[in-house]
């Protein structure tokens, strides 16, 4: 049996790895996912020897907190309430932080600072420990948690924040200690203000981690919103309106024209077109008679229809979209944070080399073997204090959160939304972009692209009696012929009587004579002979879709319609394959239009008549083959597949599931943009990497001065002051190599 848990007190990898350690050595626990981006567990078990709430007693023993996850039942405002708490307690840090770099730096700059502080050393000092003090209680899950790992030798990025910004407060406290007995030349060796900034700058990014996880969580509300929350039944012999939840199978419901079809199920009576562009894509309403399938969510065009329910409530298509959805996102592969990775073995041991340098000097200094000026503590707690300091992990702490906050400016600058600052790194190793046809390489809305005349009437004069009688009709077809007529300027003519035929077309008369427009079944209704069948075939292994318009003896012209491929299409596959990036094409629609728009595009690999669950097992089968998967796609049918990807990127014109579901979002309708995000996460990827060259260059060469190796030969010892300000450097070696991602072209 499968269960899905939602769990409490997750702060990062090392949480996940504990959990999933536990639950899979459990008796009866067959297996235990947990994705740290949204907070899920998914666990398999069985419940024959191990009952969830044995397992959710396990996962409290462990110090979080777990609750089922029902369907279509997450606790929203629960979230929204977090979201709030976090981003308070981060304005705070901010300010507050922001305030003690003003106060400590704010006279070196010529700023007005009062008299009482600036000009009272003890004052100062009180101050801003008062305010860092503010800052690190705000900031305390860092130090509970990341103290509690690194007792348990499985140091993580909380335990890198915690251990960086202790050394910077113990050595400023040190230093406090001084000034108080009276050395207030020491006023600016302080180093507060480290502290807190970095509490500071993680906050930020815990915020947006907040935030991206509230995203993952709409996909899957907006996507039960789609559901009808009512339907009329025929119920002995009366039809009555009732709560979706109440209908249940082989119930009849009734469904009038435009609207929203409630279950999914079967059509007993009547003939319809529906409008399934949700599910597939395309924009093109698709005819339905007796028998065939209708489903939850998309709209009845045009006739009055009556459908026998087939599936529960819950068990409708889009309900297991959602599900796809959730699922997608717990199994979702976790990236492998590199500061994570580093500070397994850096942190413990900078803090070993510590305590052993000292020791060394201790036992040297005690039994004679060197001989100091001044109190032998004093000169073991400087060499301790000082490699502590000038190996404060704070730079590696900043390496990553600063590359990608600066990252995250730069493509909102150049119109790419990112949702998930983690997405960046992974665009760094993308090798297959996988996009989705009807609205992403092509306009996503039919235009009327070609008018051939099989009679002596003119191109507008038939342009003209189509426009005529369309512009009555609500079919998207019909908006394809009306733009055109009013972008050429015709004017209509007075229709005397308009019917649309469902599943046909429409028939009008105008000044007196008959007229009727639509497919091959109104031309063989009416007796039309010669429909040309040549050019409708040629038509359609072009991949367009074509009207026929005729007065009632014979066929007077062909309209084709086609969904437009996107002008910068070609260009983006072009620049993607220049990078050996494989691109593939996914679409609904049939394998004509798949083959006609991949051979305009340069696309070598298509797959047609996808549903969107066909589209996810896709992306799945990628990833199986090794392949890091990048989807773009633009509705409701690509949100299984954009929460699949590695990445996802919805285009700006996307619904609000798909742009919930992806990591990415394009502002606007430039496809290039996914190229130019694929080139940010690279630069993103290569910053950090030189940012975390800078952190180890500064920590490992101070790492020998500050142990006092020298001290023998030079009798120098590396002051503490001089530490802190080569840790205060190291810092600011990041910060400036992060910031040049702004100029990112």
């Amino acid at each position: 049996m499968k269960e899905k848990l939602q769990i409490e007190g997750i702060t990062c990898q090392a949480c996940v790895a504990k959990i999933e350690r536990k639950l899979s050595r459990t008796e009866g626990v067959n297996n235990a996912v947990v994705n740290i981006s949204n907070n899920v567990a998914s666990v398999d078990y069985n419940e024959n020897i191990v009952d969830i709430n044995r397992i959710i007693e396990i996962i409290k023993k462990l110090g979080y907190i777990a609750n089922k996850i029902e369907k279509n039942n997450v606790n929203y405002k629960k979230e929204e309430e977090k979201l709030k708490i976090e981003l308070n307690k981060a304005l705070i840090v901010i300010v507050v932080s922001f305030l003690i770099m003003y106060i400590s730096m704010g006279n070196m700059f010529g700023l007005p600072i009062p008299g009482f502080i600036i000009n009272n050393s003890r004052v100062l000092v009180l101050v801003q420990l008062v305010l860092t003090l503010i800052v690190m209680f705000m900031g305390r899950k860092f130090y509970s948690n990341g103290f509690k790992q690194l007792y348990k030798l499985s140091p993580n990025m909380d335990s890198l924040i915690a251990v960086g910004t202790s050394s910077a407060f113990i050595y400023s406290l040190y230093i406090s200690t001084k000034i108080f007995s009276g050395n207030n030349h020491l006023i600016h060796s302080l180093y507060y203000e480290s502290s807190s900034m970095i509490i500071a700058f993680v906050m930020i990014g815990k915020y947006l981690e907040h935030l991206s996880k509230r995203k993952a969580l709409n996909a899957i509300n907006k996507l039960s919103e789609i559901q009808s929350k009512k339907a009329r039944i025929l119920k002995d012999r009366e039809i009555i309106e009732v709560d979706i939840e109440d209908v249940v199978k082989d119930d009849i419901v009734i469904i009038k024209p435009g609207e929203k079809i409630p279950v999914d199920g079967a059509i007993i009576e009547g003939i319809t077109q529906i409008d399934e562009s949700m599910l597939t894509g395309e924009s093109i309403p698709v005819i339905k008679n007796i028998n065939d399938k209708v489903y939850s969510g998309t709209i009845n065009k045009d006739g009055n229809i009556k459908v026998r329910v087939e599936t529960s409530n819950s068990e409708t298509l889009i309900s297991k979209i959602a599900d796809i959805v959730r699922d997608a996102q717990i199994n979702k592969p976790n990236i492998s944070k590199i500061v994570d990775k580093v500070s397994l073995i850096f942190v413990p041991t900078i803090i070993l080399i510590a305590i052993f340098v000292s020791l060394v000097w201790g036992i040297l200094l005690k039994y004679g073997y060197v001989n100091v000026t001044g109190n032998k503590l004093e000169f073991v707690m400087t060499i301790f204090i000082s490699i502590l300091i000038i190996a404060c992990p704070c730079s590696l702490g900043l390496a990553t959160p600063m590359a990608i906050i600066t990252g995250i400016g730069r493509g909102a600058e150049l119109g790419i939304l990112v949702k998930n600052g983690e997405a960046l790194e992974v665009l760094n190793s993308v090798d297959t972009v996988v996009f989705d046809k009807t609205g992403t390489l092509t306009e996503g809305k039919i235009k009327l692209v070609d008018i051939i005349n099989t009679s002596n009437i003119g191109k507008e004069e038939l342009l003209k009696i189509a426009y005529s009688i369309e512009i009555n009709s609500e079919h998207p077809i019909s908006f394809a012929i009306n733009e055109k007529a009013e972008e050429n300027g015709i004017k209509k003519y007075e229709v005397d009587r308009f019917k649309a035929l469902i599943g046909l077309g429409v028939e009008a008369v105008i000044n007196g004579k008959e007229y009727y427009l639509g497919n091959r079944k109104l031309m063989k209704v009416n007796n039309i002979k010669n429909i040309n069948e040549d050019i409708l075939v040629g038509f359609e292994n072009k991949g367009m879709s074509s009207i026929i318009l005729s007065d009632n003896k014979e066929v007077l012209g062909i309209f084709a319609l086609e969904d437009v491929v996107r002008e910068e299409s070609i260009n983006t596959i072009k620049k993607l394959n220049n990078q050996n990036i494989e691109v593939i094409m996914l679409t609904g629609d049939n394998e004509r239009v798949a083959k006609n728009v991949s051979e305009k595009l340069g696309i070598n690999k298509y797959i047609a008549d996808v549903s969107p669950t066909d589209k996810y097992l896709e992306i799945q089968k990628l990833q199986k083959e090794g392949k890091k998967v990048l989807m773009v796609g633009d509705g409701i049918n690509d949100s299984p597949s954009l929460a699949s990807a590695n990445v996802g990127i919805a285009m700006g014109n996307a619904t609000d599931i798909a742009i919930e579901s992806a990591d990415l979002v394009l502002i606007g309708k430039n496809l290039e943009l996914v190229v130019t995000a694929i080139n940010l996460g690279k630069a993103i990827i290569r910053n950090i990497k030189q940012n975390l060259f800078w952190a180890f260059f500064y920590n490992l060469f101070g790492v020998v001065v500050a142990s006092g190796i020298f001290y023998g030969i030079t009798g120098y010892l590396l002051n503490p002051m001089i530490a802190g300000l080569a840790m205060g450097l190291s810092s600011v070696s990041v910060v400036l190599n992060a910031l040049r991602l702004k100029k990112f072209k």
